[in-house]
């Protein structure tokens, strides 16, 4: 067996070859029927369009955006107290560190811990916000909380 000789499993149909005289079956029209959008060239109309029903977008009501957003609202990068484990003992975590580390989304808000996972080691944080149980469990390990204004 040669590769000339392969030939396809299931036998190849040949492609239509429309427009081509009324005795080859796909003359005059070549199956697009007569008249109408689909029988032009270049026609078919754009996305959402509905063939004159009012397109489905625009009947359901306007909505910007999602909602009333506060135009004064503080977004925190938040980091969880099993992220800082890795830190050595007597550390001290600032939101420099915390970047250096790559723990936080967008350098530019400001820093908040959180209180998930547990802490072996002593570190002193420095950061803008620190919630309740976060505070406990750093200060259990034996480290401290310090609030950046």
């Amino acid at each position: 067996m040669k590769l000339n000789d392969l030939s396809p499993n299931v036998p190849k149909k040949n492609r239509k070859r429309v427009g081509h005289g009324i005795s080859a079956g796909q003359g005059k029209t070549a199956g697009r029927g007569t008249k109408g959008q689909n029988s032009r060239t270049g026609e078919g109309g754009r996305l959402y369009r509905q063939g004159g029903n009012l397109p489905f977008f625009r009947r359901l009501p306007f909505i910007r955006g999602k909602g009333f957003t506060p135009p004064y609202e503080v977004e925190f990068n938040e980091v969880n107290l099993d992220q800082l484990a890795s830190f050595k003992p007597e550390a001290e975590i600032t939101p420099e560190t915390l970047e250096q580390a790559s723990l936080l989304r967008d350098p530019r808000n400001p820093v908040a811990i959180l209180g998930r996972g547990e802490l072996k080691n002593p570190i002193k944080v420095r950061v803008h916000r620190v919630t309740k149980s976060a505070k406990a469990k750093i200060e259990a390990a034996g480290g401290s909380v310090e609030l950046i204004a």
